[in-house]
């Protein structure tokens, strides 16, 4: 967690000499002092003290000074109003919270309150990570969310918010699950006590989230005060209605409404009502496991390289983030599952269907997060466009779907379930529908970016508007047109003019104005005043006209004002069912994204069932096939059995081999193989039959945590007390190397306790890849055992990977061999064969250890006579054979090769 950046205590207590403005300043830092506070003057927004000092060195901008408090120097420094947001962006990836404090009257009506007056100001937002809705500031293709961790009675909870969204979630889970339920959601910002901010045993979950942690007071935790702020979010007297929370949940869900409630400067968001995740909903992953697996980030933190990345054939941005949530989080209920894939299949079997939908998808806009961005009163004239959009498409993506059936689940539409509730939520209210029909009839096709820009309402939509535009803009021929009609009911010849006491007015002679003198008071026409040689006139309708010319352009941007904010609060008004419309067209785009990439790749659907099976036929790699075939090379399938029971295969299997011959590959490769079919997906393999599986473990390859005095190998003990104390028999561990970074037999004894544990404790289908090939022995000592090894074949000296998982037990490493292919100097190579081959030797290991020459001088190779062709080459000089020397020349060659 960042330092909080605040001011020094003599200088926010004490407003003693300050002048007016920086009263303000310091009164506004004082509500906010763990924020860089942006403070709006004019077009900048500056930043004073220790602020500015942080902010400069942070964004690479000038630090400067201005005036002095108390005596001192008062530091700045100032970014432009209109270039804010890029250094906002900076601000926030580096993890601080930014309050922004606005103007909010124009400077003129501070001047009438006296020229010492400053216009009032006032903190309209606080940013922090977790809490962005600016397109400029999100990835669009990836979810941002506000995570809340509470413990209570023993039990862990998470509650999770995308503000841009809407999206609500909340999980409960026992204490050693709190890892996986956290990082399952990949938050941006993990709100938590500052009690449990300090306690060692939820440290390694918070830290395994990847989110900016913040420590909150714990009293806002407690479950009454919790109940009251959530309950005062949603606008409800009970949160019966939502589901049966636990107390931590309740906890968890009231810190994120009190730091909405902060956050927001009393702005509510448009929040879906909460949803209650059951902790067996989902298949649990921890953050080492994610991380060794590059589910959704490798583990340089890059999207690109990871499964994700591979598999993502989406066309729209909810679409994306629908998928990574299902990758992020695969299912663990078998029916849920099916549905999931029955959705999949249906769409792939209907190519012609999938191509237009995608077509239509393409054109589509984010809708939800846009209205978010209605709802908080940050959105402009472009959400609404995208509102009307997505709507638009909403209409058009459910007609592709009218008689289309062939689905096995829903006796009424003949189409998959999450189809046909997908296409259900398309269907759009009578009031979203008056929402669609007026942002067709009101806004421009292209409108304006901000509401005080205006131009975004359609001509002809509020007459008002279109006078006030045309007094605006064609002033002229409106004073035009009256002055011939006055002209035409007097009979007197006017001419319209303007100054500025009387304003607009009608000129004319003072003999052309008798006949008006005459008509008394019963005249229409005014009398204002009477020169040497002309009299004005005015009348009502002139008057009015002068009062509206004045203030047109001022009355049309009020208009449109008025306007896009009744459009702005029915869109706030209606924002559950359109964010279920935004919700249906992701999952849809996520459905047919998996159904292309099924055809691509020619993935097959797996059998998911609630077995202890897990069978693979010809599986591959999704991410490692794509790169050998990105280079023209050909992927390597392998099979993979085991069975829980012990019944239809070995529960175990121990997998050696060489370096380098793919080993981790085969390993992380049946592991993404699981989550793939459990996240409602095909899989790139000729079939697969999976027992669902509860908990996935992956041990492969471990770094040191040196900032907590963590080594290599005590980070791997630390992730394989956690599998052996948390695997069931219906989980699914892969493990490479375990205990190789101590002695070796230190290592070989760990390594075999822990695969005895497996096998015998926790019972859970295992890939165990070793360089020990001493447990190959278990194969005959345990009942479910088997061996499995990546062949490797010696040619010609060379050392031959075929990349192939076959029964039986690797006879060797070919360490030295794979030393040589990794261009480690021939004498070093050459030493370490003769030291290998005196070890492998010897027969006793002391005799192997005491006799070596350690120390010794290495021999050089000996001299090789070159062979007849080398001589024969060596006797030929090029440039001074003749061509047909140096064709005889050749077949002599080629001859002796």
């Amino acid at each position: 967690m960042n330092a909080p950046v605040s001011h020094p205590p003599e200088i926010a207590a004490s407003l003693e000499g300050a002048t007016p403005f920086m009263a303000q300043y310091l009164t506004a830092k004082a509500g906010q002092p763990d924020a860089i506070l942006f403070f709006r003057m004019g077009d900048f927004y500056e930043l004073f003290f220790k602020d500015a000092e942080v902010a400069a060195a942070a964004l690479g901008i000038a630090l400067t000074k201005r005036g002095k408090h108390q005596g001192e120097d008062i530091p700045m420094a100032g970014v432009p109003v209109n270039s804010m947001e890029g250094y906002l962006a900076r601000l926030i990836r580096m993890g601080h919270k930014v309050a922004i404090c606005e103007q909010l009257e124009d400077p003129a009506e501070a001047k009438k309150r006296g020229g010492k007056s400053v216009v009032h100001r006032g903190v309209v937002r606080v940013v922090t990570p977790g809490t962005l809705t600016e397109d400029s500031l999100l990835d669009a293709r990836g979810a941002n969310r506000l995570a809340a961790v509470a413990v209570r009675k023993g039990r862990a909870a998470v509650a999770v918010v995308e503000l841009s969204s809407g999206a609500v979630d909340s999980v409960a889970c026992s204490i050693e699950d709190l890892g996986a339920a956290l990082a399952a959601f990949r938050p941006s910002e993990v709100l938590v006590t500052d009690r449990m901010y300090s306690d060692e045993t939820t440290r390694d979950a918070l830290d395994g989230s990847g989110g900016v942690v913040q420590a909150l007071a714990s009293a806002i935790a407690e479950p009454q005060a919790a109940r009251v702020r959530v309950e005062r979010l949603y606008g409800v007297s009970a949160l019966d209605g939502f589901g049966a929370f636990e107390e931590a949940e309740v906890s968890a869900l009231g810190l994120i409404a009190a730091y909405l409630e902060t956050t927001q400067a009393g702005k509510v968001p448009a929040l879906a009502p909460p949803r209650r995740l059951g902790e067996s909903g989902f298949l649990a992953i921890d953050p080492a496991t994610r991380t060794s697996l590059e589910i959704d980030r490798t583990q340089r933190g890059e999207r690109e390289g990871s499964l994700l990345a591979c598999i993502d054939r989406t066309v729209t941005s909810g679409g994306a983030r629908a998928l990574a949530e299902r990758i992020a989080r695969p299912l663990r209920d078998p029916l849920a599952i099916n549905e999931q894939l029955d959705a999949v299949e249906w769409l792939l079997e209907r190519r012609d269907l999938r191509r237009d939908l995608r077509e239509a998808l393409k054109a589509s806009s984010d809708i939800a997060r846009a209205v978010g961005r209605l709802a908080l009163g940050r959105g402009g004239p472009r959400d609404l466009a995208a509102v009307r959009i997505g709507l638009s498409i909403a209409e058009g993506v459910a007609g592709l779907f009218v008689g289309q059936s062939g689905g096995q689940l829903d006796p009424l539409t003949g189409q998959p379930r999450r189809i046909a509730s997908a296409l259900d939520r398309l269907t759009l209210s009578a009031d979203v529908s008056r929402l669609k029909a007026d942002l067709i009839d009101g806004l421009v096709e292209e409108p304006s970016h901000l509401a005080r820009d205006g131009g975004y309402v359609r001509p002809d939509y509020r007459p008002e508007l279109d006078a006030a535009r045309t007094l605006r803009d064609d002033s002229r021929r409106v004073v035009a047109d009256l002055e011939a009609r006055a002209v035409a009911e007097s009979g007197v010849p006017f001419k319209v003019k303007h100054n500025a006491v009387l304003g607009y007015f009608l000129e004319t002679s003072a003999k052309a104005a008798e006949p008006l003198f005459r008509a008394g008071p019963e005249s229409s026409f005014i009398h204002r005043q009477t020169l040497a040689n002309q009299v004005r006139f005015t009348t009502v309708e002139l008057s009015e006209l002068d009062a509206k010319i004045s203030q047109a352009g001022h009355r049309a941007l009020a208009i449109e004002g008025e306007t896009f904010e009744g459009w702005r609060r029915e869109a706030a008004r209606l924002a559950q069912p359109l964010q279920a419309v935004a919700e249906a067209l992701a999952e849809l785009d996520a459905h047919a994204a998996l159904a292309e990439w099924a055809q691509e790749v020619g993935a097959t659907r797996p059998v998911v069932d609630d077995t202890l099976v897990f069978c693979v036929e010809a599986g591959r790699h999704p991410v490692v096939e794509a790169a050998v075939k990105a280079q023209g090379s050909p992927y390597t399938p392998n099979n993979a059995r085991l069975d829980g029971s012990g019944q239809d295969g070995s529960r175990l299997a121990i997998v050696t081999g060489p370096n380098m011959a793919g080993k981790s590959t085969f390993l992380r490769q049946n592991a993404l193989l699981v989550i793939l079919a459990q996240a409602g997906a095909f899989v790139p393999a000729r079939s697969m039959r999976l027992g669902v599986v509860d908990r996935l473990f992956s041990r492969v390859g471990a770094g040191d945590d040196l900032a907590r005095g963590r080594s290599t190998f005590m980070m791997e003990m630390v992730e394989t007390a956690a599998i052996l104390t948390q695997a069931t028999p219906k989980s699914f561990v892969v493990l490479d190397e375990i205990g190789r970074g101590t002695a070796t037999y230190d290592g070989l004894a760990i390594a075999w306790a822990t695969a005895e544990a497996l096998h015998e404790t926790n019972r859970a289908r295992t890939l165990f890849a070793t360089h020990y090939h001493e447990l190959a022995q278990l194969e005959t000592r345990l009942d479910h055992v088997c061996n499995l090894s990546m062949v490797a074949r010696e040619w010609n000296g060379e050392l031959v990977f075929l990349h192939e998982a076959a029964p039986g037990a690797a006879d060797r490493s070919y360490g030295v061999q794979v030393a040589k292919l990794a261009g480690v100097p021939a004498a070093v190579v050459a030493r370490a064969r003769s030291v290998l081959n005196r070890l492998e030797g010897e027969k006793a290991a002391a005799a192997r250890l005491d006799d070596l020459p350690l120390f010794a001088v290495a021999e050089p190779e000996p001299m090789r006579e070159p062979s007849p062709l080398e001589k024969a080459m060596q006797d030929v000089d090029p440039d001074a054979l003749s061509p047909r020397e140096a064709l005889e020349a050749l077949y002599r060659l080629k001859g002796l090769a």
